[in-house]
């Protein structure tokens, strides 16, 4: 199988980074396209890629194609490739809100699968969500699923609307964590502790309570409940959130991504 990313940047280089040591490669290296000088420079320092400044010497001999790019620069990058495709590849999008049917109208091609991806793939932990369209079979579909899970773990969704939905849970929800993190280390600092201990204290609990939650069955809530005691210090910050309805604030910025999400698809040009 010959595998081609186009896009060098930040989830371009994450993903080929991971996919470059899969086995379905059989010792290919992977080829990946840019047209930055400075990108380009940092990935032909990789040696287990095939670098390539222009997409006529790699988008006719690829079978898979990642397409890596930020959703304005689709269409003008559609019109370089629609003459050097062709139907029996299939084309795999990291874009965020572009459609399988613009991809399919705009290429002429009918192989499509639409993922939403997130930045913990970069060190092995992502979670992408993926669909596709009618004529990508079982098989092929299988080998795009375990490119996939080289950079974390993968879940096949129905429909579209559960990609822009996604988008509003695991795309964006970093942020949202870091969010809550950051405001979490200027109340360490703010009460005295430094710079380096403010960070273990946050990142720590962070990583110790996903650590509990996934090791169990035991809900969110109910873990909420252990650690709460009534008229206690957790209770008094728990009851200051409700207070503040920020639950109700959080939901409205997921939905607030996810409606975003479906207004990109619907003009990414």
């Amino acid at each position: 199988m010959k595998l081609l990313v186009i896009g060098g940047g930040n989830m371009g280089l994450t993903y080929s980074e991971g996919m470059s040591k899969s086995p379905l490669l059989n010792r290919r290296k992977l080829m990946i396209q840019d047209l930055s000088p400075d990108t380009l420079s940092v990935l032909r320092e990789n040696p287990d890629f095939d670098v390539y400044d222009n997409l006529d010497e790699c988008l006719p001999k690829a079978d898979i194609i990642f397409i890596a790019v930020k959703p304005y620069h689709c269409v003008d990058l559609f019109d370089k490739m629609k003459d050097m495709v062709n139907d029996q590849q299939v084309f795999v999008s990291l874009m965020a809100g572009v459609t399988i049917d613009f991809i399919k109208d705009h290429l002429g091609i009918s192989k499509v699968v639409r993922t939403m991806p997130n930045l913990p793939a970069k060190v092995g932990k992502g979670v992408t969500s993926f669909t596709e369209s009618h004529d990508v079979s079982r098989v092929e579909l299988l080998m795009v699923r375990n490119l996939l899970d080289t950079t974390g773990a993968s879940i096949h969704v129905e429909t579209e609307k559960f990609i822009d939905k996604s988008t509003g849970i695991s795309g964006s929800g970093p942020a949202y964590v870091f969010y809550f993190m950051n405001s979490m280390l200027e109340a360490a600092r703010k009460m005295g502790f430094s710079e380096n201990d403010s960070k273990i204290l946050v990142s720590s609990t962070f990583e110790g309570a996903v650590a509990l939650f996934n090791e169990s069955d035991i809900s969110p809530q109910k873990w909420m409940d252990r650690v709460a005691s009534k008229g206690g210090t957790t209770q008094a910050a728990l009851d200051s959130m409700e207070d503040n309805n920020v639950k109700e604030l959080i939901k409205d910025a997921a939905y607030a991504a996810f409606n975003r999400a479906v207004e990109l698809g619907k003009d990414p040009e």
